[in-house]
């Protein structure tokens, strides 16, 4: 039976310096070099609302990025990966991120936009990002119109998870912050 070869942070980036991906929307989960899916309007509209709404809370407190790369892992004994989740709400300053992107003790939380890809966001995504401990996670359902959040990681799989569809939320690095929902599933 062949054996899949894995990556590491650094081959993906020389694979990228070099263009050979250049044609391919990817990210890497666990070693391996993924393809993202294309993202639909209605993804892209939400993605967009959400960072500036975040932004406008944490101007100050923290940066918010948004589709852009996170390293997570990168030992030998743990798989590699550089996913881009659709937000990531991460410590200050920005310049901490000149010449490497967040790690995970430098993110707060981490939101993923699910229109076509729900499986992946509560299985493989939700693994990876409990594997590098970050400390809360949350799925924003456009179907059902919820938000499932995930806290205290624990191995592969978080401690806590509840949904919520309405009122507002608290996040872990920010108690004295409250999101509202709807400003996070509907089109304001």
């Amino acid at each position: 039976m062949a054996t899949l070869a894995k990556w590491s942070v650094q081959d993906y980036h020389l694979m990228l310096e070099s263009g050979v991906l250049n044609s391919r929307s990817v990210e890497l989960i666990e070693g391996e070099i993924v393809e993202v899916s294309p993202e639909e309007p209605l993804h892209r509209f939400t993605n967009d609302s959400i960072a500036e709404y975040l932004r406008g809370l944490f101007r100050g407190k923290a940066k918010v990025f948004e589709a852009h790369s996170i390293t997570l892992a990168n030992s030998p004994h743990s798989r590699a990966s550089e996913p881009e989740p659709d937000i990531a709400v991460v410590s200050l300053p920005n310049t901490n991120y000149l010449t490497r992107h967040p790690y995970p003790n430098d993110i707060y939380w981490l939101i993923e936009i699910s229109q076509t890809t729900l499986e992946e966001d509560l299985g493989k995504k939700k693994q990876v990002y409990a594997k590098a401990m970050i400390s809360e996670y949350w799925v924003v359902d456009l179907k059902n119109t919820e938000i499932i959040v995930f806290r205290n990681p624990s191995g592969n799989d978080y401690n806590s998870k509840f949904t919520i569809d309405s009122g507002t939320i608290q996040p872990i690095a920010f108690p004295d912050i409250e999101i509202k929902i709807a400003k996070l599933l509907t089109s304001n």
